[in-house]
């Protein structure tokens, strides 16, 4: 209701200034909020998190103080219990070592391997070798002599060197902030000596017949200590960005160093455990390691202990890490962490008091009367043995002194220090800055924790400055990167512009004035580049823009009103080489162009729109970044221009373009491709910037992609795109790398293009038959088949959702699938034919992942085998005949099929297929329920087919369900499955024999240049359906029935005064974007134009010529009102020179369709925008009144215009003239005589119309020079052509016979193992029942049929593993995202007139964006 009432006031406001207030609202153009739902959702898992990370560490660190308490031999268990319990502790100190080993191997074979330098590796692995000595010695040595309090607070010692490095190299950004680790320093050492006068009285006192020999056990924890600090040496190494060459070389080869030094610590681990209690002590005895079946409490003991150690240590270290990700570094992971020790302390007494009734009888009065009882428990099973242990360790302590009790005081304090001094010494990790996404590297200063002090191995092992990515300048923060959004339209419809338009204006509402900074550090600039542009008027021969063009105008000016309320006030037509260009800056400042392509000056189709702005926006932007001395040239100019024009509110159009790309490396330029009908929201956008941020060796980074549309084949869709990238895309990027990265919504790296073989190759023009398969047919999949081979990695962001629309009729859909069927199949070929070459390459794919790729394309190899084999076991289900006979009547329509695609037309094809579709999907259906019909006669569903089809339900429930905002996809997978046969078979056959057809297939039918009708007679117009058939009527009037035409009110009868006694009117001509929807080319479109839209386009173009020449007449007089400076001149004269430049054809008819900037209420805003603007805010008083009077001004001057008119030229030189003088008097009498020439600049571009102009030099050479070395239209003789097609027909032949004989020999061999018969070869199947009991009947199954369910449940089941841990990454993303988003102010709401506050400053329009938000 709120809602209605908002929008009802604004049309209200803006009603009062137009009679035309009505906007075409586009979706996500209104004022959206955050959820609260997510926000709690973020609170939660940030609790969960921490409680994570706090539940796990108290889990490992008690664990090991029981096993220690446990392997004592002060403790009341046997040698032979002792020497097991000894053996888990072992186990713990070797498992991390173990995974970590497991790691790199893994790493080192199927990723990369450097060879190491062998003299940093050498370093590397003494150092882990002393580590590996200090903790087996400390843990298996020294832990099990003392008590579990001792053993809990001496482990805060290994911070010591750690606190000396930071005081010796001066690591703290604040002088003062050295008294953190000096503190530690002394805390640690306060510690130590409280634990030795601790001994000192225990001894003294006879505690527990403590003998003098503990001194020496103290004196080796010290020492071990000390070579346990040496673990984390790097970190205050990195933070001084010392050995800075050697550290980034032992990143090349850090996992083959891991794989050695994990192998050299577990020899040390045993070789400590074998000298001491071997060699020693002497304990070991090796019968003793037998475990008898009466020990089994022992077993169940030391291997649940080991194992809740091992397994929340590692667990522990994993939540560190993502709360840290999460930018949750102090809630969930500083404070956990350190609160670890006073946690497992508290603990232990909690469980004290709750359990010491069982130990009720033991001694009561004294406390050493109570400890001296606790012997008489050691046989009873009524007694915790844990409980018994750890209270029996706590009476080893001054507790149990017969003398004085005070002396415990000493170990309290001593814990205290050693927590005290460690939370000191890491007293960084509590302002560690994160950015939203990071990698581990960039957190942790090594992979490898240690599992027996996870506590302080987190905090220790975390950097004390965070690497950024890939920056070596700064450490701190993330470079700025230019991202170009570049669409490439292809005759899309109105509708269709709308949606990627719309979503260009969101960005630059999230992003704001380029001038500002932004926290997601990027800038931006929006290109559309629109293929067959142009048309040719006959009888003319005048080359104009066709209904495309008008449409992308139309839908311009449109959103730009929705989301101003006003119409483009800053726009530029440009002539270029390959056509023109239209130039707009966006309501925040940014840069929008849309190219315009002719296509009998440059190539069409989207390939080589792809290379036109690839070249223009990375070889010739780059080249004039890496050029200074040009670019300062053009920047002088620029400024020069904007100070003598006053502009501070837009900034020169080539300014910005300079200023985007100023100081950004090709590493930081990322390229945006979008069709021309995708719809997104920023969030997407920064979200795939992430990706490309994190990882330098990411070349491009895909996101979800939602078909849009509606009918049963876009039904089919949407699961089959659900499927794909649940599954699929999860698993490509989890195991390797993703294949294909879609054109639609992709963000590649400009190095990563400009690559060696990969830009310049992609250039490559198509001569043989199978380059047009591979090169034209799926340009996207070939762009990333060449970074792939060059070894960059393409990713996949489940959380970047992007909308698109796909094939709503079966027709497109097929043609669609004709051109990426075969691609797809030559790009994955090519690729694994190069396998051995990429894996030496490209890091991220392993020879397992290549062969994955071959399982995967094996099995789309064999679909059409398989779905005929489905089908024949639908026949045998449905209609009970045998084997053999439905397999021979499954094989009859495919070959039918086949048959029919070589001698009919594509068009009958697909009818045909459309026809056998529907009849497929019957017989499926029945198929779906005889199966369940079978498993209830059967009276289970444990058979191989019962089996799949509910495994398969499960998983792919499952799936959805971890995927909750596309839930409801789930219902789409029953037309997935009945569409199975037409998708799979049909689908092949279709694009398999046509392949030799290498068009495009889609939106054919709308062609940019067509023949133009008479609409002016034309008085009905109408698409009628009669049955199936689709039928046009219209009704044309010949005579020029003037009478009969103001009776009808027809739009297109009625003649627009467009010019009259020197006025020009908004009206556009409906002749100007009407278009037929004939598939005929545009060379016939104005064969038919009447007279009457000649006269208008002739009065268009006075409109633009006089009001180019009036007011660069009037100019000369106007300036010298307020200067005759010499510069002012020169300026004068530029624009003089930009002006009386000669216009093409197009040129004019494109200016009128913006002229609406002209009207009333649209200068009055802009004019209150650029007073704001060009004064400071200490002038917010001159501000008020000037706009106040110059409004007045404006309303007394155009009161004769209506609202929705564009003034004559002389009435718009008269108020320039009126306002000059007017802000001239204002200033004069406010003493502010020096911001006339401001104020001035400000009138001149609100009356400003749409600028005419042409490329610099330079820019023009380099166009010429790329059409004509890259770009020049394609003019094949016909002998190529001819040639061509043979060669295509030949490799259409040789593809369909090698695709279709492995499909004949694989049903061949099914048919004769059903005619041999199941009893002689076959697989016998146990038969259970639900319950579990076992059937006296035995389930026979074909090997063949056995082995193709099994692999494809295999494949299933390891994509399905692959999402789970993509969907964990992917809400870490989401949640990392959220809390470093941006707030964002909302747009305009409303135009008020009266209150004056419709002249809102643009500037400060910002977004509050994201629906959708874990739409992944």
């Amino acid at each position: 209701m709120a809602d209605l009432k908002e929008r009802t006031r604004a049309r209200e406001d803006l009603h009062k200034v137009t009679w035309d207030p009505f906007l075409l609202n586009p979706a996500g153009s209104e004022k959206e909020q955050k959820r609260t739902c997510f926000r709690l959702a973020q609170h939660l898992v940030t609790i969960v998190v921490g409680l994570a990370v706090l539940t796990s560490a108290v889990l490992a660190k008690g664990s090991l103080l029981v096993l220690s308490t446990l392997s004592s031999p002060s403790s009341m268990r046997s040698p032979k219990e002792q020497q097991f319990y000894m053996l888990m502790l072992v186990f713990c100190l070797v498992c991390p070592n173990f995974l970590v080993f497991i790691k790199s191997l893994w790493r080192c074979a199927f990723k990369s391997f450097v060879r190491p330098n062998i003299k940093t590796m050498s370093f590397i692995c003494v150092i882990e070798c002393l580590v590996s000595l200090g903790t087996s010695i400390l843990v298996l040595v020294v832990m099990p002599q003392f008590d579990v309090l001792t053993n809990l607070f001496i482990s805060g010692g290994v911070c010591i060197l750690s606190a000396i490095l930071q005081i010796f190299f001066r690591l703290q950004a604040e002088t003062w902030k050295i008294v953190f680790p000096i503190c530690s320093l002394v805390l640690t050492v306060a510690g130590y000596v409280l634990l030795g006068f601790d001994y000192y009285v225990r001894v003294t006192s006879f505690v527990d017949r403590q003998s003098d020999s503990c001194f020496g056990y103290i004196g080796v924890a010290i020492v071990s200590s000390l070579l346990i600090s040496l673990c984390w040496w790097e970190n205050s190494l990195q933070a001084t960005n010392r050995w800075q060459s050697q550290l980034q070389e032992l990143e090349g080869f850090r996992d083959f160093v891991f794989c050695i030094s994990s192998i050299l610590r577990i020899i040390v681990i045993g070789g400590v455990y074998l000298s001491y209690h071997y060699l020693v002590k002497k304990t070991i005895v090796w019968d003793d390691f037998k475990i008898g079946a009466n020990e089994s409490e022992l077993l169940q003991i030391g291997l649940g202990l080991l194992s809740l150690q091992a397994f929340c240590a590692a667990a522990c270290h994993w939540f560190g890490v993502v709360a840290c990700k999460i930018h949750a570094v102090r809630m969930s992971f500083a404070l956990p962490v350190c609160c670890t020790g006073p946690c497992v302390l508290l603990l232990g007494i909690i469980l004290f008091m709750t359990e010491s009734k069982t130990l009720a009888g033991a001694g009561e009065g004294s406390i050493p009367e109570f400890c001296s009882s606790l012997v008489d428990f050691k046989g009873k099973n009524t007694t915790s043995l844990v409980l018994l242990e750890i209270t029996r360790s706590i009476c080893r302590t001054s507790l149990n002194s017969h003398y004085d009790q005070w002396p415990f005081s000493m170990l309290a304090l001593e814990g205290v220090c050693m927590w005290c001094g460690f939370v000191t010494c890491t007293h960084y990790v509590w302002k560690t800055q994160v950015q939203r996404i990071e990698r581990t590297s960039q957190l942790f200063v090594r992979r490898l924790y240690e599992s027996c002090f996870i506590d302080l191995s987190l905090l220790l092992n975390t950097k004390m400055k965070v690497a950024r990515a890939q920056n070596q300048e700064s450490q701190d923060d993330i470079q700025n990167c230019v991202i170009y959004l570049c669409a490439t339209m292809w005759h899309e419809t109105y509708d269709e512009m709308l949606k990627i338009i719309t979503s260009m204006f969101r960005l630059d509402r999230y992003r704001g004035n380029p001038n500002n900074n932004h926290s997601d550090c990027f800038n931006f600039e929006c290109h559309v580049f629109v293929d067959d542009a142009f048309m040719t008027e006959k009888g003319t021969g005048k080359r104009l823009v066709n209904s495309y063009v008008s449409d992308l105008i139309n839908v311009i000016i449109e959103v730009y009103r929705v989301f101003t309320h006003k119409e483009p006030d800053d726009v530029s037509i440009v002539e270029t080489p390959y056509g023109g260009r239209l130039v707009v800056v966006l309501p925040q400042g940014n840069i929008f162009l849309a190219h315009l392509k002719d296509k009998s000056l440059i190539r069409n189709k989207k390939r080589w729109s792809q290379i036109m702005y690839l070249y223009y926006l990375l070889g010739w932007k780059g080249y004039v970044v890496k050029n200074p001395q040009k670019m300062n040239y053009t920047e002088k100019r620029i400024r020069s221009l904007d100070r003598k024009s006053g502009n501070c509110f837009i900034k020169a159009q080539e300014n910005i373009e300079i200023n985007n790309r100023k100081n950004i490396s090709d590493d930081n330029t990322y390229i945006l491709a979008l069709d021309g009908d995708t719809d997104f929201q920023p969030k997407a956008v920064i979200l795939l910037v992430d990706r490309l941020r994190m990882y330098y060796n990411v070349g491009a980074a895909c996101g979800r992609i939602h078909p849009t549309g509606m009918g049963p084949m876009v039904w089919y869709q949407k699961f089959e795109y659900a499927v794909g990238h649940w599954l699929q895309k999860t698993s490509e990027h989890v195991f390797g790398s993703v294949l294909c990265s879609p054109g639609c919504f992709s963000l590649f790296r400009g190095s990563a293009l400009m690559d060696d073989n990969v830009l310049k190759r992609y250039t490559t023009k198509a001569t043989r038959a199978s380059e047009y398969v591979q090169y034209d047919q799926g340009e996207d999949r070939w762009l990333c088949t060449l970074l792939l081979q060059q070894g960059w990695r393409v990713e996949y962001n489940a959380a970047s959702d992007a909308y698109t629309n796909s094939p709503q009729e079966f027709k497109e859909f097929y043609n669609q699938r004709r051109r990426w069927g075969p691609s797809t199949l030559a790009n994955t070929l090519d690729l694994l034919h190069s396998g051995s070459e990429t894996v030496k390459r490209n890091m991220s794919i392993s020879r397992l992942y290549i062969f994955y790729q071959m399982f995967t394309v094996g099995s789309s190899i064999l679909g059409p085998a398989s779905v005929t084999l489905m089908i024949a076991g639908a026949f045998q289900f449905v209609f009970q005949i045998t084997g053999t006979l439905s397999i021979v009547i499954a094989s009859i329509p495919p070959v039918f099929y086949i048959i029919i695609c070589f001698i009919t037309k594509a068009n009958t094809q697909i009818t045909i297929a459309g026809i056998m579709s529907v009849l497929y999907a019957f017989l499926m259906t029945a198929s779906l329920f005889s199966i369940i019909g079978d498993m209830v006669m059967q009276g289970t569903f444990l058979t191989p087919t019962g089996v799949f089809l509910v495994s398969m339900t499960i998983l792919y429930l499952v799936t959805a369900i971890l995927h909750p905002e596309e839930f409801t996809l789930i219902i789409y997978g029953l037309m997935y499955f009945i569409c199975i046969p037409s998708g799979y078979l049909l689908l092949t056959i279709y694009s398999l024999v046509n392949m030799n057809n290498v068009s495009w297939g889609t939106r054919e039918s709308r062609e940019g240049e067509v023949e133009a009708k008479k609409f002016h007679n034309v008085l009905c117009d109408k698409n009628c359906r009669l049955c199936c058939w689709d039928m046009k009527i219209q009704v044309t009037q010949e005579a020029d029935n003037v009478m009969f035409q103001k009776i009808t009110g027809h739009p297109a009868m009625l003649v627009p005064t467009l010019l009259d006694n020197n006025q020009s009117t908004t009206q556009e001509t409906d002749l100007m974007q009407q278009s037929d929807d004939s598939p005929k080319e545009t060379i016939n479109k104005e064969e038919n134009k009447s007279d009457q839209f000649e006269k208008q386009e002739t009065k268009y173009n006075q409109v633009a010529s006089i009001s180019s020449d009036y007011s660069s007449d009037k100019k000369s007089f106007l300036s010298s009102d307020f200067d005759n400076d010499d510069d002012d001149d020169n300026y004068m004269s530029e624009l003089e020179e930009d002006k009386t430049l000669s216009a093409k054809d197009w040129v004019n008819p494109v200016k009128v369709q913006f002229l609406k900037k002209l009207t009333y209420a649209n200068m009055a805003k802009n004019l209150k925008e650029q007073i704001s603007y060009v004064l400071n805010s200490s002038e917010s008083e001159l501000c008020e009144e000037l706009v106040l009077m110059l409004n007045d001004t404006l309303t007394t001057e155009l009161s004769s215009v209506g609202p929705e008119d564009v003034p004559s030229n002389y009435q718009l030189v008269e108020l320039k003239d009126a306002l000059t003088r007017q802000a001239r008097h204002i200033l004069k009498e406010n003493h502010k005589k020096a911001l006339d020439l401001t104020v001035k600049g400000a009138i001149e571009k609100t009356l400003t119309a749409p600028q005419v102009k042409q490329l610099d030099e330079d820019e023009n050479d380099f166009w010429n020079k790329l059409l004509d070395r890259y770009l020049k239209p394609i003019n094949d003789s016909k002998q190529h052509q001819e040639d061509v097609s043979k060669e295509l027909k030949s490799l259409r032949n040789k593809a369909v016979f090698l695709y279709f004989i492995i499909n004949i020999l694989w049903v061949v061999a099914t048919f004769f193992l059903q005619a041999i018969g199941t009893d002689v070869i076959s697989i016998k199947i146990p038969k259970y029942f639900p319950n579990g009991t076992l059937s006296d009947e035995e389930l026979s199954v074909e090997p063949l049929s056995l082995m193709f369910l099994l692999s494809f449940a295999i494949l299933l089941v390891i994509q399905f593993l692959a999402m789970l841990y993509h969907r964990v990454y992917t809400l870490i993303h989401i949640v990392s995202y959220r809390s470093k988003e941006k707030d964002y102010l909302e747009k305009p709401a409303s135009y008020e007139a009266e209150r004056g506050d419709y002249f809102e400053n643009p500037g400060a329009f910002e977004l509050t964006v994201t629906s959708d938000d874990l739409q992944s």
